[in-house]
């Protein structure tokens, strides 16, 4: 019996690479650059990860994939508005007073997030933590559940910028829904609607405190 030594030392390099590019460097910024926007670091690395895609056999179609849009949107919309009605009623029973306080004191800025959050933010978020981490990493966590396991914790770790468990816990479960989604859709466009939902229904309830430091980044 042989042993593929190329493959186990590409595995083992590609392993050490994803730990010190999602954790050793998110965890970094969270230590030294805790309220420094991510935002231009985020669209600069967006932009490396789309050259490193198209140079790389990615299939652009999965870019956008309009018809699993069209086919995941009911079932997308039905979860979402579950999940706003469990989260808007923690809020009112926790945390009374942000109830809505983005609309309610700064409608602007609330329709600015509303409108700039998914493109400049939720896009480029799954360029990273789906497209380029499903593409690059497969050799070592496959397509399957180890994946979706692995972009749900790089995911949820990176909000530790924020400071909070609840930022990497929310983050975390949400990372877990957009990674599914994108394992069965390998829909780009598909799964940025799903978190720019999720996004913009945070920053409307009063949970935009746990995703914010100046630049609209959850």
């Amino acid at each position: 019996m042989t042993v593929d030594t190329g493959l186990g030392s590409r595995k083992t390099w590609l392993t050490v690479e994803f730990v010190g590019l999602f954790f050793g460097i998110a965890g970094l910024y969270a230590v030294f650059l805790r309220g420094v926007s991510p935002l231009p670091f985020l669209l600069v690395v967006a932009g490396c990860v789309v050259v490193y895609l198209t140079r790389t056999g990615f299939d652009r179609r999965d870019f956008r994939r309009a018809d699993a849009l069209r086919a995941a949107l009911p079932g997308m919309l039905g979860l979402w508005a579950v999940a706003a009605v469990v989260l808007g009623v923690a809020v009112a029973v926790l945390r009374p007073d942000s109830l809505f306080d983005l609309p309610r004191e700064r409608p602007l800025i609330w329709l600015l997030v509303l409108v700039f959050y998914p493109l400049i933010s939720v896009y480029p978020q799954e360029l990273l933590f789906r497209a380029f981490l499903f593409h690059r990493y497969a050799p070592v966590f496959g397509d399957g559940v180890g994946m979706v396991v692995a972009s749900a914790a790089a995911f949820g770790f990176v909000h530790l910028m924020f400071g909070s468990w609840l930022s990497v816990a929310l983050s975390a479960a949400a990372g877990w829904l957009f990674a599914e989604r994108y394992r069965r859709t390998r829909s780009l466009l598909t799964v940025s609607v799903e978190h720019a939902l999720y996004g913009c229904l945070v920053f409307t309830i009063g949970l935009g405190d746990f995703f914010f430091h100046g630049a609209v980044t959850a």
